[in-house]
């Protein structure tokens, strides 16, 4: 066997999603909760547009579900209570050996580190659920990690955050070489590339520590698109620059220097919770298209369309309002996971 983690604009079969739950997570009041209801729907019809869509509902929600989501979704029902598939779900792998297998590398799931608020228990058997319905051999990894805590180049360059596979809360004896070594083993990376940290907010109590994918990602060998945070006022305004001087000191698994592409946060710098952490990184690519982030900010929006757009060339990009999908932690990255075609 040798698994290989393809780049998410490898040709895909289908997009997994977990539909909310009730919880913490979904909401405290009805207004609460259907906004969340609405936000995950919202998401799941916009890549219908472009590929099949499987939704994993928790048995109390079926009903609402199909009443919800459009006929063309297909519905499985399984236990969930934290609905981030690309967290919870797992991470699909190709062997160019074995041509026409299909893996599903199942991470260790404990909720972010075991936050004190997560209720992650049901959804820490997604990864095997989600690998037996999608007919994939099962990768067990006894790694703590989580989907959105990667981003792979799909010719070896794995993007990793120190503060995130080193968390002690979620692998409390890990080493760099020792992560390295399981990235090799379940996704093919040669080259690892240890971000030292992610954006501020993803530290609050309810983040995940610094996942990559809400600030950088290659949408293609050797180019980094980086969340760039204009304002100074902002503390990611730093954090930005930190990550810059950091990815030009850096290359990728064919010894390329990276081209750092910025991608401009949206203007709005706080919103009820504190300082925002909207990002446009946060994208899903799909057959033909990609699936944007929008935060109701016309000009913004459009401008990250247009870079999207030159770096998915051929790709049509739509944006979706993701406001409520990052007041419950996440953006539209964080609550999909692409299934790639066996043999591409």
């Amino acid at each position: 066997m040798s698994w290989r983690m393809p780049s998410e604009t490898a040709p895909q079969t289908r997009t997994w999603m977990a539909f909310p739950a009730e919880g913490p997570t979904l909401g405290e009041t009805d207004a609460e909760r259907e906004a969340g209801y609405a936000a995950w729907t919202a998401v799941a019809h916009a890549v219908a547009e472009f590929e099949p869509v499987t939704m994993v509902v928790d048995p109390a929600e079926v009903s609402r579900a199909r009443r919800m989501l459009s006929s063309g979704i297909e519905i499985l029902e399984a236990p969930v209570d934290e609905f981030w598939m690309r967290d919870a779900g797992p991470s699909f792998v190709l062997d160019p050996e074995r041509p026409g297998v299909l893996g599903a590398v199942a991470w260790t799931f404990n909720g972010w580190g075991d936050h004190w608020w997560s209720e992650w228990r049901k959804s820490a058997g997604l990864g095997r659920f989600v690998a037996e319905a999608a007919g994939a051999e099962l990768v067990s990894s006894l790694l703590v990690n989580e989907g959105g805590g990667i981003h792979v180049d799909g010719e070896g360059t794995v993007l990793l955050t120190e503060t995130v596979q080193l968390d002690p809360r979620r692998n409390p004896y890990a080493d760099r070489a020792r992560v390295e070594a399981e990235m090799a083993r379940t996704t093919g990376a040669t080259h690892a590339v240890w971000l030292p940290r992610g954006l501020t907010r993803d530290y609050e109590d309810f983040g995940t520590s610094g996942h990559v994918d809400i600030v950088a990602t290659m949408p293609s060998p050797g180019v980094v698109l980086l969340h760039d945070q204009r304002n100074p006022a902002h503390p990611d305004h730093a954090v930005s620059a930190e990550l810059r001087a950091f990815f030009a000191e850096q290359t990728d698994a064919a010894g390329r220097p990276f081209t750092v592409r910025d991608l401009p946060a949206p203007d709005a710098v706080r919103d009820a919770d504190g300082d925002t952490d909207w990002s446009y990184v946060n994208h899903l690519v799909v057959n033909g298209g990609v699936i944007a982030c929008g935060f109701d900010e016309p000009e913004a929006d459009d401008r990250a369309r247009g870079i999207l757009e030159e770096a998915y060339p051929g790709r049509r990009v739509v944006t979706v309002d993701a406001r409520e999908l990052y007041a419950r932690g996440g953006g539209i990255h964080c609550i999909t996971q692409q299934q790639p075609e066996v043999g591409a």
